[in-house]
């Protein structure tokens, strides 16, 4: 009994520590599931809802560039395309030989999608391809069970409906690289693009917009069931350019006649450049769906130069298109007056050596006048050398020669307007008297763009005004365009005059050097200068035989055709400068090219109260969409 009972008692304590833990645990496990369900909810329940729910970016449509009229010239067009998230994929490499039973991916495709699989993180969508068709769309839907992590995505992409026309100006859009990337979660969207060259470039932020966001609600394999919310992202600021679309496409179309060649119109009061067109130019809606290497290795590789923007960034010599800077010098110093008369024999001599004039037998006695209207060499030799290489560099630097104008494109240049110290500075050596000779008609180190040549021409015509070019007009709060105000640059009317005189004689004189380009159409006359810039140096053997014909030589050797002008003559409005590059004679291929721009620019009037745009190439409503 007494047993029995010790072995009742030790049962009994056992039963109740047991019983003790129990309560413990239970105690436990009731006090974490309380701190779950109802201290934590909140917390477990957003988690939840995360998973549940995913947050994504929606790209703002970009904003549109306009010409001066507000017709589209940069738009957007619907886009289907596939997209990776990566971390819903075992193996990327696996997918991607699944999908290529759908849609042939080159091996460069391949390594693009694997290197940014490698470079973003895994769950930031990375584009597949772009631009699908609608039966390529229908495919990998119904094949979407077997290729997880692949989605097809509608988003927008641009279009640049006039290509090569305004290559140069609007630039292009492309995917962002790495040194692109800023933080800003836009860039890591699948499908972004960023402007990378011209106005698109310039004014990308205002362009890009700001982002929205989408709610919707994915199964456990990450698959959208549903969109819970959207809150769209605020469009790109549209861009109006200063630039007139027919005017635009005028120019390029003259210019493809050539093989390579620029001309700028602007506005002489207030700088509105109205065509800013270089060719040969490039499709930039290559860039948009993607270039291969191949076709960027032709476009760097063509020897017409075609991505440089040769308008801003062709660097040439004048030729005689610099007389007219030359002359100024010599009548704002005092030098010579527009009297001053050089017997031109055909050359002049400087020791022994002899600076040759375009006309082999000379032109005889020439005043300032005549040797603008006949381009007399040997005029400008002698008034160069009178007043000096820095005198003239001086003068070239007052009409815009030299320097950037601060246009709003990228990579313009600034020219090369030589002075002693220039010389000495770059090259190391001393400035030689024959030098200054050569810079009297605009050779040697003299180098500009047409954009300078323009502007030089524009500050010539309205009086001597600090001009400068402008892409994009200025809004006042009231919506209208700011007209600046510019200074004069310190050249007197008189000097001016005597200029625009001589100017006028090249083109409406049976002598002047353009007068079979002028503008016939009264009230419309045009006023210039030609210019014709050697590329290699004649020898005296040659000159001793016969110099070859520019259209005798190898493209390369021929001479650069010039001609710089504005109109109308007694009201200057409008100024051109036209650069073909190896054309030949300035008087021949340029200054034909400008009549017409300048014609055609007066009959318009795109800066006139009255202007009213031609529609005629306007993009149907399916390119405005």
């Amino acid at each position: 009994m007494y047993r029995d009972a010790t072995r009742f008692k030790r049962f009994t304590r056992r039963v109740a520590l047991l019983g003790g833990g129990k309560f413990v645990l239970l105690s436990l496990l009731a006090g974490r599931m309380y701190q779950l369900q109802v201290i934590e909810s909140d917390k477990y329940k957003t988690l939840a809802e995360e998973n549940r729910i995913n947050l994504r970016l929606l790209p703002p449509p970009r904003g549109r560039i306009l010409d001066r009229f507000g017709r589209p010239v940069a738009i957007n067009q619907e886009n289907y395309r596939v997209t990776l998230v990566a971390e819903q994929v075992s193996n990327v490499e696996d997918l991607l030989d699944s999908l290529s039973g759908i849609l042939s991916l080159s091996d460069h495709e391949r390594q693009r999608i694997l290197r940014e699989v490698r470079r973003r993180r895994d769950f930031v969508p990375i584009t597949v391809r772009e631009n699908l068709e609608w039966g390529d769309v229908s495919r990998i839907e119904v094949n979407a069970p077997d290729l997880p992590g692949l989605s097809i995505e509608v988003g927008q992409s641009r279009k640049y409906p006039y290509a090569s026309d305004f290559a140069h100006v609007l630039g292009y859009v492309s995917a962002v690289s790495e040194n692109d990337v800023t933080g800003d979660p836009l860039l890591e969207l699948p499908g972004f693009k960023i402007g990378k060259n011209g106005v698109e470039r310039v004014f990308d932020l205002s362009l890009r917009g700001k982002a929205g966001n989408s709610q919707v609600e994915v199964n456990a394999m990450g698959r959208v069931i549903r969109e819970l919310s959207r809150q769209e992202g605020q469009p790109g600021d549209d861009i109006k350019l200063t630039i007139d679309r027919d005017l635009q496409k005028l120019a390029a179309d003259r210019l493809k006649q050539e093989e390579s060649a620029a001309a700028v119109v602007m506005d002489v009061h207030n700088g509105d450049v109205l065509v800013l067109s270089s060719v040969p130019g490039f499709d930039p809606n290559r860039f948009v769906t993607g270039l291969s290497s191949r076709s960027w290795r032709e476009l760097l590789n063509d020897p017409r130069t075609p991505l440089i923007n040769k308008a801003a960034s062709g660097l040439y010599a004048p030729g005689s298109t610099f007389k007219m800077a030359v002359a100024l010098a010599a009548l704002e110093a005092g030098i010579v007056d527009q009297d001053h008369e050089v017997f031109c024999s055909g050359h002049t001599l400087l020791g022994n050596t002899k600076f040759h004039c375009w006309e082999k037998h000379g032109h005889g006695w020439q005043d300032m006048l005549d040797a603008h209207q006949n381009s007399c060499d040997v005029y400008f030799y002698d008034i160069a050398t009178r007043v000096g290489v820095d005198r003239i560099a001086a003068m070239a630097n007052k009409l815009g020669l030299g320097r950037k104008t601060g246009i709003a494109l990228p990579g313009e240049k600034n020219g090369t307007i030589p002075t002693r110290a220039w010389k000495k500075a770059a090259l190391g050596s001393s400035w030689q008297l024959g030098e200054t000779l050569i810079t009297g008609i605009g050779q040697g180190f003299v180098l500009t763009t047409p954009l300078q040549l323009a502007v030089m021409t524009s500050r010539l015509a309205n009086g001597g005004f600090a001009v400068t070019p402008r892409l994009v007009r200025p809004q006042l709060d009231d919506g209208r365009s700011a007209d600046p105000k510019f200074k004069p640059v310190g050249i007197s009317d008189r000097a001016l005059d005597i200029i625009r005189e001589g100017m006028t004689r090249v083109t409406n004189v049976q002598r002047g050097t353009a007068y079979s380009a002028r503008i016939s159409d009264k009230g419309m006359e045009m006023a210039g200068k030609t210019g014709t810039a050697q590329v290699r140096r004649i020898s005296k053997a040659e000159r001793e035989t016969r110099v070859l014909k520019n259209h005798e030589r190898p493209w390369k050797e021929r001479d650069h055709a010039l001609f710089v002008g504005y109109a109308p003559t007694k009201n200057p409005r409008y100024a051109a400068a036209v650069v073909v590059e190896h054309g030949g004679g300035g008087s021949k291929v340029a200054a034909p090219i400008a009549r017409d721009l300048l014609r055609a620019t007066q009959m318009r009037d795109p800066s006139g109260s009255d202007a009213v745009p031609n529609d005629e190439f306007l993009p149907s409503k399916s390119e405005e969409a």
